[in-house]
């Protein structure tokens, strides 16, 4: 048995001019009117004021005596990435003629057991990085963000090894990029 052809739906014009449809055509203009004001916005939700173009993002400073010695280039990436990449900011070297610079200094690395079998082994280790962080908006002379982020991951230790503690030490650097760049564009 075959079902004959569906007709397209016709809506009457008292649907078409009802208040319902006005009113959420007003408030969708009112979104646009007020995404397009002093701030730009991305579909990452990253929000840079207009006078912002550039930005410079040295080399992250680390002042930990942690086994892994790129973590300074590795967060500087991870910053770079995110700011570059998702917002319209263009980056520089120039530090000093940047609209808005991002300085970064790991303060702390620890890798700690946070789980032990019946023979007092770790079976869970746990690597913490915390980062200071200053984001300023050189055209105001500003300070936009001061402060310290922290990330953390687990790996096993009998398992992985010393490449388990440095994918751990990455995906901390990740969690702690991430919430830089959050923290730094949901400020405006």
């Amino acid at each position: 048995m075959t079902r004959p052809p569906r007709r397209p739906t016709v809506f009457p014009p008292r649907v078409l001019n009802s208040p319902r449809r006005w009113s959420a055509l007003g408030l969708l203009l009112a979104i646009a009117a007020g995404l397009s004001g002093c701030a730009f916005y991305s579909f990452s939700g990253a929000s840079i004021p207009s006078r912002l173009e550039t930005i410079a993002i040295p080399i992250a400073q680390d002042n930990t005596s942690s086994p892994l010695n790129t973590m300074g280039s590795d967060l500087t990436s991870l910053l770079t990435d995110r700011f570059v990449n998702r917002t319209r900011l263009s980056l520089t070297t120039d530090d000093t003629g940047a609209d808005a610079l991002l300085t970064a200094r790991i303060q702390r690395y620890q890798n700690r057991p946070t789980g032990v079998s019946g023979d007092e082994r770790a079976t869970t280790n746990e690597v913490t990085i915390d980062v200071a962080v200053r984001y300023l908006d050189q055209t105001q002379d500003s300070v936009l963000v001061d402060e310290s982020f922290r990330g953390a991951a687990s790996y096993d230790p009998v398992e992985a090894g010393l490449q388990g503690e440095r994918q751990a030490a990455e995906n901390a650097l990740e969690n702690v990029a991430d919430d830089i760049f959050s923290t730094a564009t949901s400020t405006w």
